[in-house]
């Protein structure tokens, strides 16, 4: 994905930390997901007063995703503030698809952070091999 497909995907994760739903936190979180065939699924956290049940934008762009029959993702850019990195549930989740993926992360003010393969950021994942008894 070229640098205009990247800010295009960073613009759509900034717009989607608008939408969030982060009224105990406000810590309000965007991501959009580019797949190989070149379709994008936005996300944002959504929180819950029973705060276990509070979703991340990251595993809520890759839920839509999966649920369109997209498995296979080519860029996730995240939106959040301070432009930390996917927690560990993300990281989980999206290495179930893409162990490669390439992860691009943005503070409030649109600034790139970080660029990251998800293998680095999780390099010993739980996986099918983890399965085998």
């Amino acid at each position: 994905m070229g640098a205009i497909e990247e800010r295009a995907l960073i613009e759509s994760a900034w717009k989607s930390a608008q939408q969030a739903y982060a009224p105990y936190s406000r810590f309000q979180v965007g991501a959009a997901l580019a797949t190989s065939g070149g379709k994008v699924y936005t996300g944002c956290n959504v929180e819950n007063a029973s705060y276990g049940l509070t979703i991340c934008a990251e595993r809520t762009a890759a839920f839509k995703a999966v649920s369109e029959g997209e498995r296979d993702f080519e860029l996730l850019a995240i939106c959040v503030p301070g432009g930390a990195p996917p927690c560990g549930a993300c990281r989980q989740v999206l290495h179930e698809f893409t162990p490669g993926l390439l992860i691009v992360t943005v503070d409030e003010q649109k600034s790139v952070t970080g660029k990251h393969r998800l293998s680095e950021l999780l390099p010993v994942a739980f996986n099918t091999t983890s399965l085998d008894i």
